[in-house]
């Protein structure tokens, strides 16, 4: 059987593999180091029907998926930190409403401007708490290009599966890296939609929870007619301000991710087996670390990782539990420690954590992983 073999980039797979989920609507701002998602998805949309548009800035970008997803398409937009922290209260008004729609992220150094060409993984807190007000987060965190497409792929499932923003977090690196590889075959991707109403127009509510913790959602333009805000709302969608409406509401959309974090946890377990220092990486410092383990386990060194493919939901068990056995946990990542500081909180006195954090630009090396594993040892 003929292998698919062909030369991708990060950047181009997102394209690819949306496309291949069924996104039919781009809504985008040029900003480096994401344009080039921008740049494929204008010209591969049309050729299937779906629709590429350049906003004027990225405020509305964001706007403008959010405005196809609810008429019904499948929505991407891709943006870099600063365009990132533009869509936050547009990204808000998502969760809120509870429309689907994906956000891609290609991370450079900041804050403002910082390092428009240059790789950082800086935007790991701002997936988490950029908005205000309290709601379930999904960030993907690819670390080789097979899993760029895998995980697009993903993104979206889960976007329709819960009626979610989800966030693909991508580093420059990842997004320009260019490689050789095989895709699997279209036909054997197991691709969700959302789950559409069973009643008449009449008498349908856009978040009637008799249904579950996920209602199901109408496309407008089909005889379906509907209030949406940004406000607290009733399962009218009209808004209220019923305390006791609004706390329900609002410990439904946290517990239709909690509940479900065993179908959205993704993590991968390298060497672990008999590990007592442990590294916790994602994105491209994972691949280093992976290289500096090899080389530290040739020196008689036990040590081993834990890769989030996912990153929020963290996967909290766990983590404690490797808290609770190994003498050391290794945090390398390209910011000033987003996620050692959390990793901080499950360790507590349990084990030493060790932060390697760059922010210059430059990918962090093996040897300089393989430095800190050789003084914990």
């Amino acid at each position: 059987m003929k292998k698919n073999i062909k030369f991708y980039s990060g950047a181009e797979l997102v394209a690819k593999a949306a496309i291949d989920a069924g996104c039919r609507f781009f809504g985008g701002y040029p900003i480096t180091p994401s344009s080039e998602i921008a740049e494929h998805m204008s010209k591969e949309l049309p050729k299937v029907g779906g629709t590429f548009i350049q906003m004027e800035d990225e405020i509305a970008a964001m706007g403008s998926i959010i405005g196809a997803s609810l008429a019904g398409v499948k929505s991407l937009t891709a943006t870099s930190g600063p365009g990132f922290s533009l869509k936050q209260e547009n990204l808000g008004y998502a969760y809120m409403a509870e429309v689907p729609c994906v956000i891609c992220n290609v991370m450079r150094g900041g804050p403002s401007t910082g390092l428009p060409t240059a790789l950082a993984q800086a935007d790991i807190m701002q997936a988490k708490w950029g908005t205000h007000g309290d709601h379930p987060v999904i960030a993907l965190t690819p670390a080789y290009l097979e899993e760029v497409y895998e995980l697009t792929i993903k993104a979206f499932n889960f976007s329709e599966m819960y009626r979610i923003p989800v966030i693909i977090l991508l580093d420059e690196l990842i997004a320009h890296l260019s490689t050789a590889i095989e895709l699997p075959d279209k036909d054997l991707l197991v691709i969700k939609n959302r789950k559409g109403p069973t009643v008449k127009p009449e008498k349908y509510f856009p978040y009637d929870t008799a249904y579950g913790d996920v209602p199901p959602m109408a496309d407008f333009f089909k005889g379906y007619r509907y209030h949406v805000t940004g406000l607290s709302h009733d399962k009218t969608g009209f808004p209220t301000t019923d305390p006791d409406l609004v706390q329900a509401d609002q410990e439904r959309h946290i517990r239709k991710v909690n509940a479900n974090k065993g179908k959205i946890i993704d993590f991968e377990y390298y060497k672990m087996r008999d590990a007592d220092i442990v590294i916790f990486a994602y994105g491209s410092t994972s691949r280093a670390a992976r290289v500096a383990i090899d080389k530290a386990r040739k020196l008689g060194i036990k040590v081993g990782m834990m890769r989030l493919r996912v990153i929020w939901p963290l996967p909290e068990a766990e983590i404690l539990k490797l808290c609770s056995k190994v003498k050391a946990i290794i945090v390398p990542e390209m910011n000033l420690g987003q996620l050692s500081n959390v990793i901080e909180k499950f360790a507590a006195d349990r084990t030493k954590i060790v932060g390697i954090n760059h922010v210059g630009g430059v990918p962090i090396h093996p040897s300089n992983i393989l430095d800190v594993i050789k003084e914990v040892k």
